[in-house]
């Protein structure tokens, strides 16, 4: 499996005191405590970003804010990892690089969220107070959503059209195993104790451009950050931001695999529910895994059932193919989860979300003697995904060894200062570690390097399986300045 993918995981963040009111103010503090920058005064170069592009062929009326230079170095601090770390609307917000596999994401997710964490203590410590927390979730349990946003780089030969029809069936039922969890309802939605994805309530219509109202399942974004009459960027926001490393090596895996397969015009599933955005909140609050969904021609299915069904056009699919290692795990693993998800859910604590967040709020109602209404409930749900390792509860789980991990500590620590070898990130990692004083400013497709003579020169990077270590090894091989550089590319 090799495919680029990304993540974006905005961050809660929510100050003690009435005295810090505004997010957006909090989110920039939070930032500027970022360590050991390589570049801190570099710009983001927001060449190529147009969020009013659609990928049904039209172009929605608006122009992209630009911030000027000092704001922008504001907003955006461009990571060891050739990452980003900035402020998006009212949150903290981290982009992890260009990865080439499912196994890769979850360590650059770890990585950002030690990193954030980071951030956390150094702005804590700075006001001489715990005034500040953040949050690795997507509701503040007030009514507000905010977003993880996933990215997998897909061939523009596929119409759109059949992507989002394929995919409408898999991201209904997907929350099963990696669902993040939620103590009550939100958005007006139907009430309920517990649920399973924290998202769902918060989706109101099968597709749409906006990502911030009127949320959609499928995301209509013509954003490729590439060439542009290759590959089309799928962003997909219906997912909820995983604390536990096997849901979302699951929820990346199996997506990749699905895109694999509408590349090469496998045999996929044709699913066609009568209401895809009534059946995602359904699905959400079914803890059995198990209830009815109505179907277009009149028949009925269940999440678990759609699950299955797609599992096995993958075994179909990689029956003739020779099979990776990763893509071979995400299939062992995918089969055994729903497998168990049949048979009895709650022995997948530890293993995702929803199932281990429900075991430790149930364990503490059965001890305090509580129900779902107290409040205390709703703040464990919140304290599940506090990000500092010290206090939240996830953490603490995984502490005990009562959570599966894919990834070590040295691996994490590894992604936070550098890049994937296998994309293009390699290559503006390479430009942080060798000439931080030299860059100027990057994006995801360039980086902007100043020369002696202090000419600033950009470098394409459009193609993103280009730049990466085993082709730009030589390239950096014996060299100690940007002319050099340049001077290599030229030639």
């Amino acid at each position: 499996m090799l495919r680029i993918l990304g993540t974006e995981t905005e961050f809660g963040i929510i100050a003690r005191s009435p005295g810090n009111p505004d997010p957006v103010a909090n989110s920039l503090r939070l930032i500027s405590h970022c360590p050991r920058l390589p570049a801190p005064n570099a710009l983001w170069d927001y060449e190529n970003e147009n969020p009013f592009l659609d990928a049904r062929g039209f172009e929605v009326e608006g122009e992209p804010d630009r911030p000027g230079a000092h704001y922008n170095r504001q907003l955006n601090k461009i990571l060891p990892n050739a990452g980003r770390l900035y402020v998006d609307g009212a949150h903290p917000e981290y982009s992890t690089p260009e990865c080439s596999n499912p196994r890769e994401v979850v360590a650059y997710e770890r990585a950002g969220d030690s990193l954030v964490a980071e951030c956390l203590a150094s702005l804590n410590a700075s006001m001489g107070e715990e005034e500040f927390l953040v949050y690795r979730n997507n509701s503040d349990g007030k009514g507000n959503s905010f977003g993880y946003h996933e990215n997998y780089l897909v061939s523009r030969k596929i119409p759109f059209e059949h992507i989002a029809e394929v995919l409408v069936p898999f991201f209904v039922s997907r929350p099963i195993f990696c669902g993040a969890g939620k103590v009550g309802a939100e958005n007006g939605t139907d009430p309920t104790p517990y649920q399973i994805s924290q998202r769902a309530d918060f989706l109101e219509c099968l597709y749409n451009l906006n990502t911030m109202v009127n949320r959609p399942i499928i995301n209509t974004r013509d954003e490729p950050h590439t060439q542009q009459s290759h590959f089309r960027r799928l962003h997909v926001i219906v997912g909820d931001a995983n604390m536990c490393e096997v849901a979302t090596f699951l929820k990346v895996g199996t997506t990749a695999i699905i895109m694999d397969m509408l590349e090469n015009q496998g045999a996929l599933p044709r699913i066609e529910l009568a209401d895809p955005v009534n059946a995602i909140k359904l699905v959400s609050r079914d803890l059995t895994i198990k209830s009815s969904l109505a179907l277009r021609n009149g028949q009925h299915t269940t999440a678990l059932a759609i699950q299955q069904t797609f599992l096995h056009a993958a075994h179909d699919f990689y029956r003739t193919r020779e099979l990776s290692p990763i893509t071979k795990e995400v299939l062992i693993r995918w089969e055994s989860v729903l497998e168990t998800l049949d048979r009895d859910p709650s022995k997948l604590n530890g293993e995702i979300d929803w199932v281990t967040k429900y075991a430790l709020i149930e364990s503490y109602m059965d001890r305090k003697h509580c129900s779902w209404q107290d409040p205390r409930i709703a703040m464990m749900d919140l304290q599940y995904h506090d990000i500092r390792p010290s206090k939240g509860l996830y953490f603490t789980l995984e502490r005990a060894g009562k959570i599966e991990r894919l990834t070590h500590t040295e691996e994490i620590q590894r992604a936070k200062q550098t890049a994937p070898a296998q994309t293009r990130a390699f290559f503006r990692g390479a430009c942080l570690q060798r000439f931080p004083q030299q860059v100027y400013g990057m994006s995801w497709t360039s980086v902007l390097l100043k020369t002696a003579d202090s000419t600033i020169k950009r470098i394409p990077l459009m193609d993103p399986y280009r730049g990466t270590q085993s082709l730009t090894h030589e390239l950096f091989q014996d060299i100690d300045s940007v002319d050099q550089l340049l001077s290599r590319l030229t030639r």
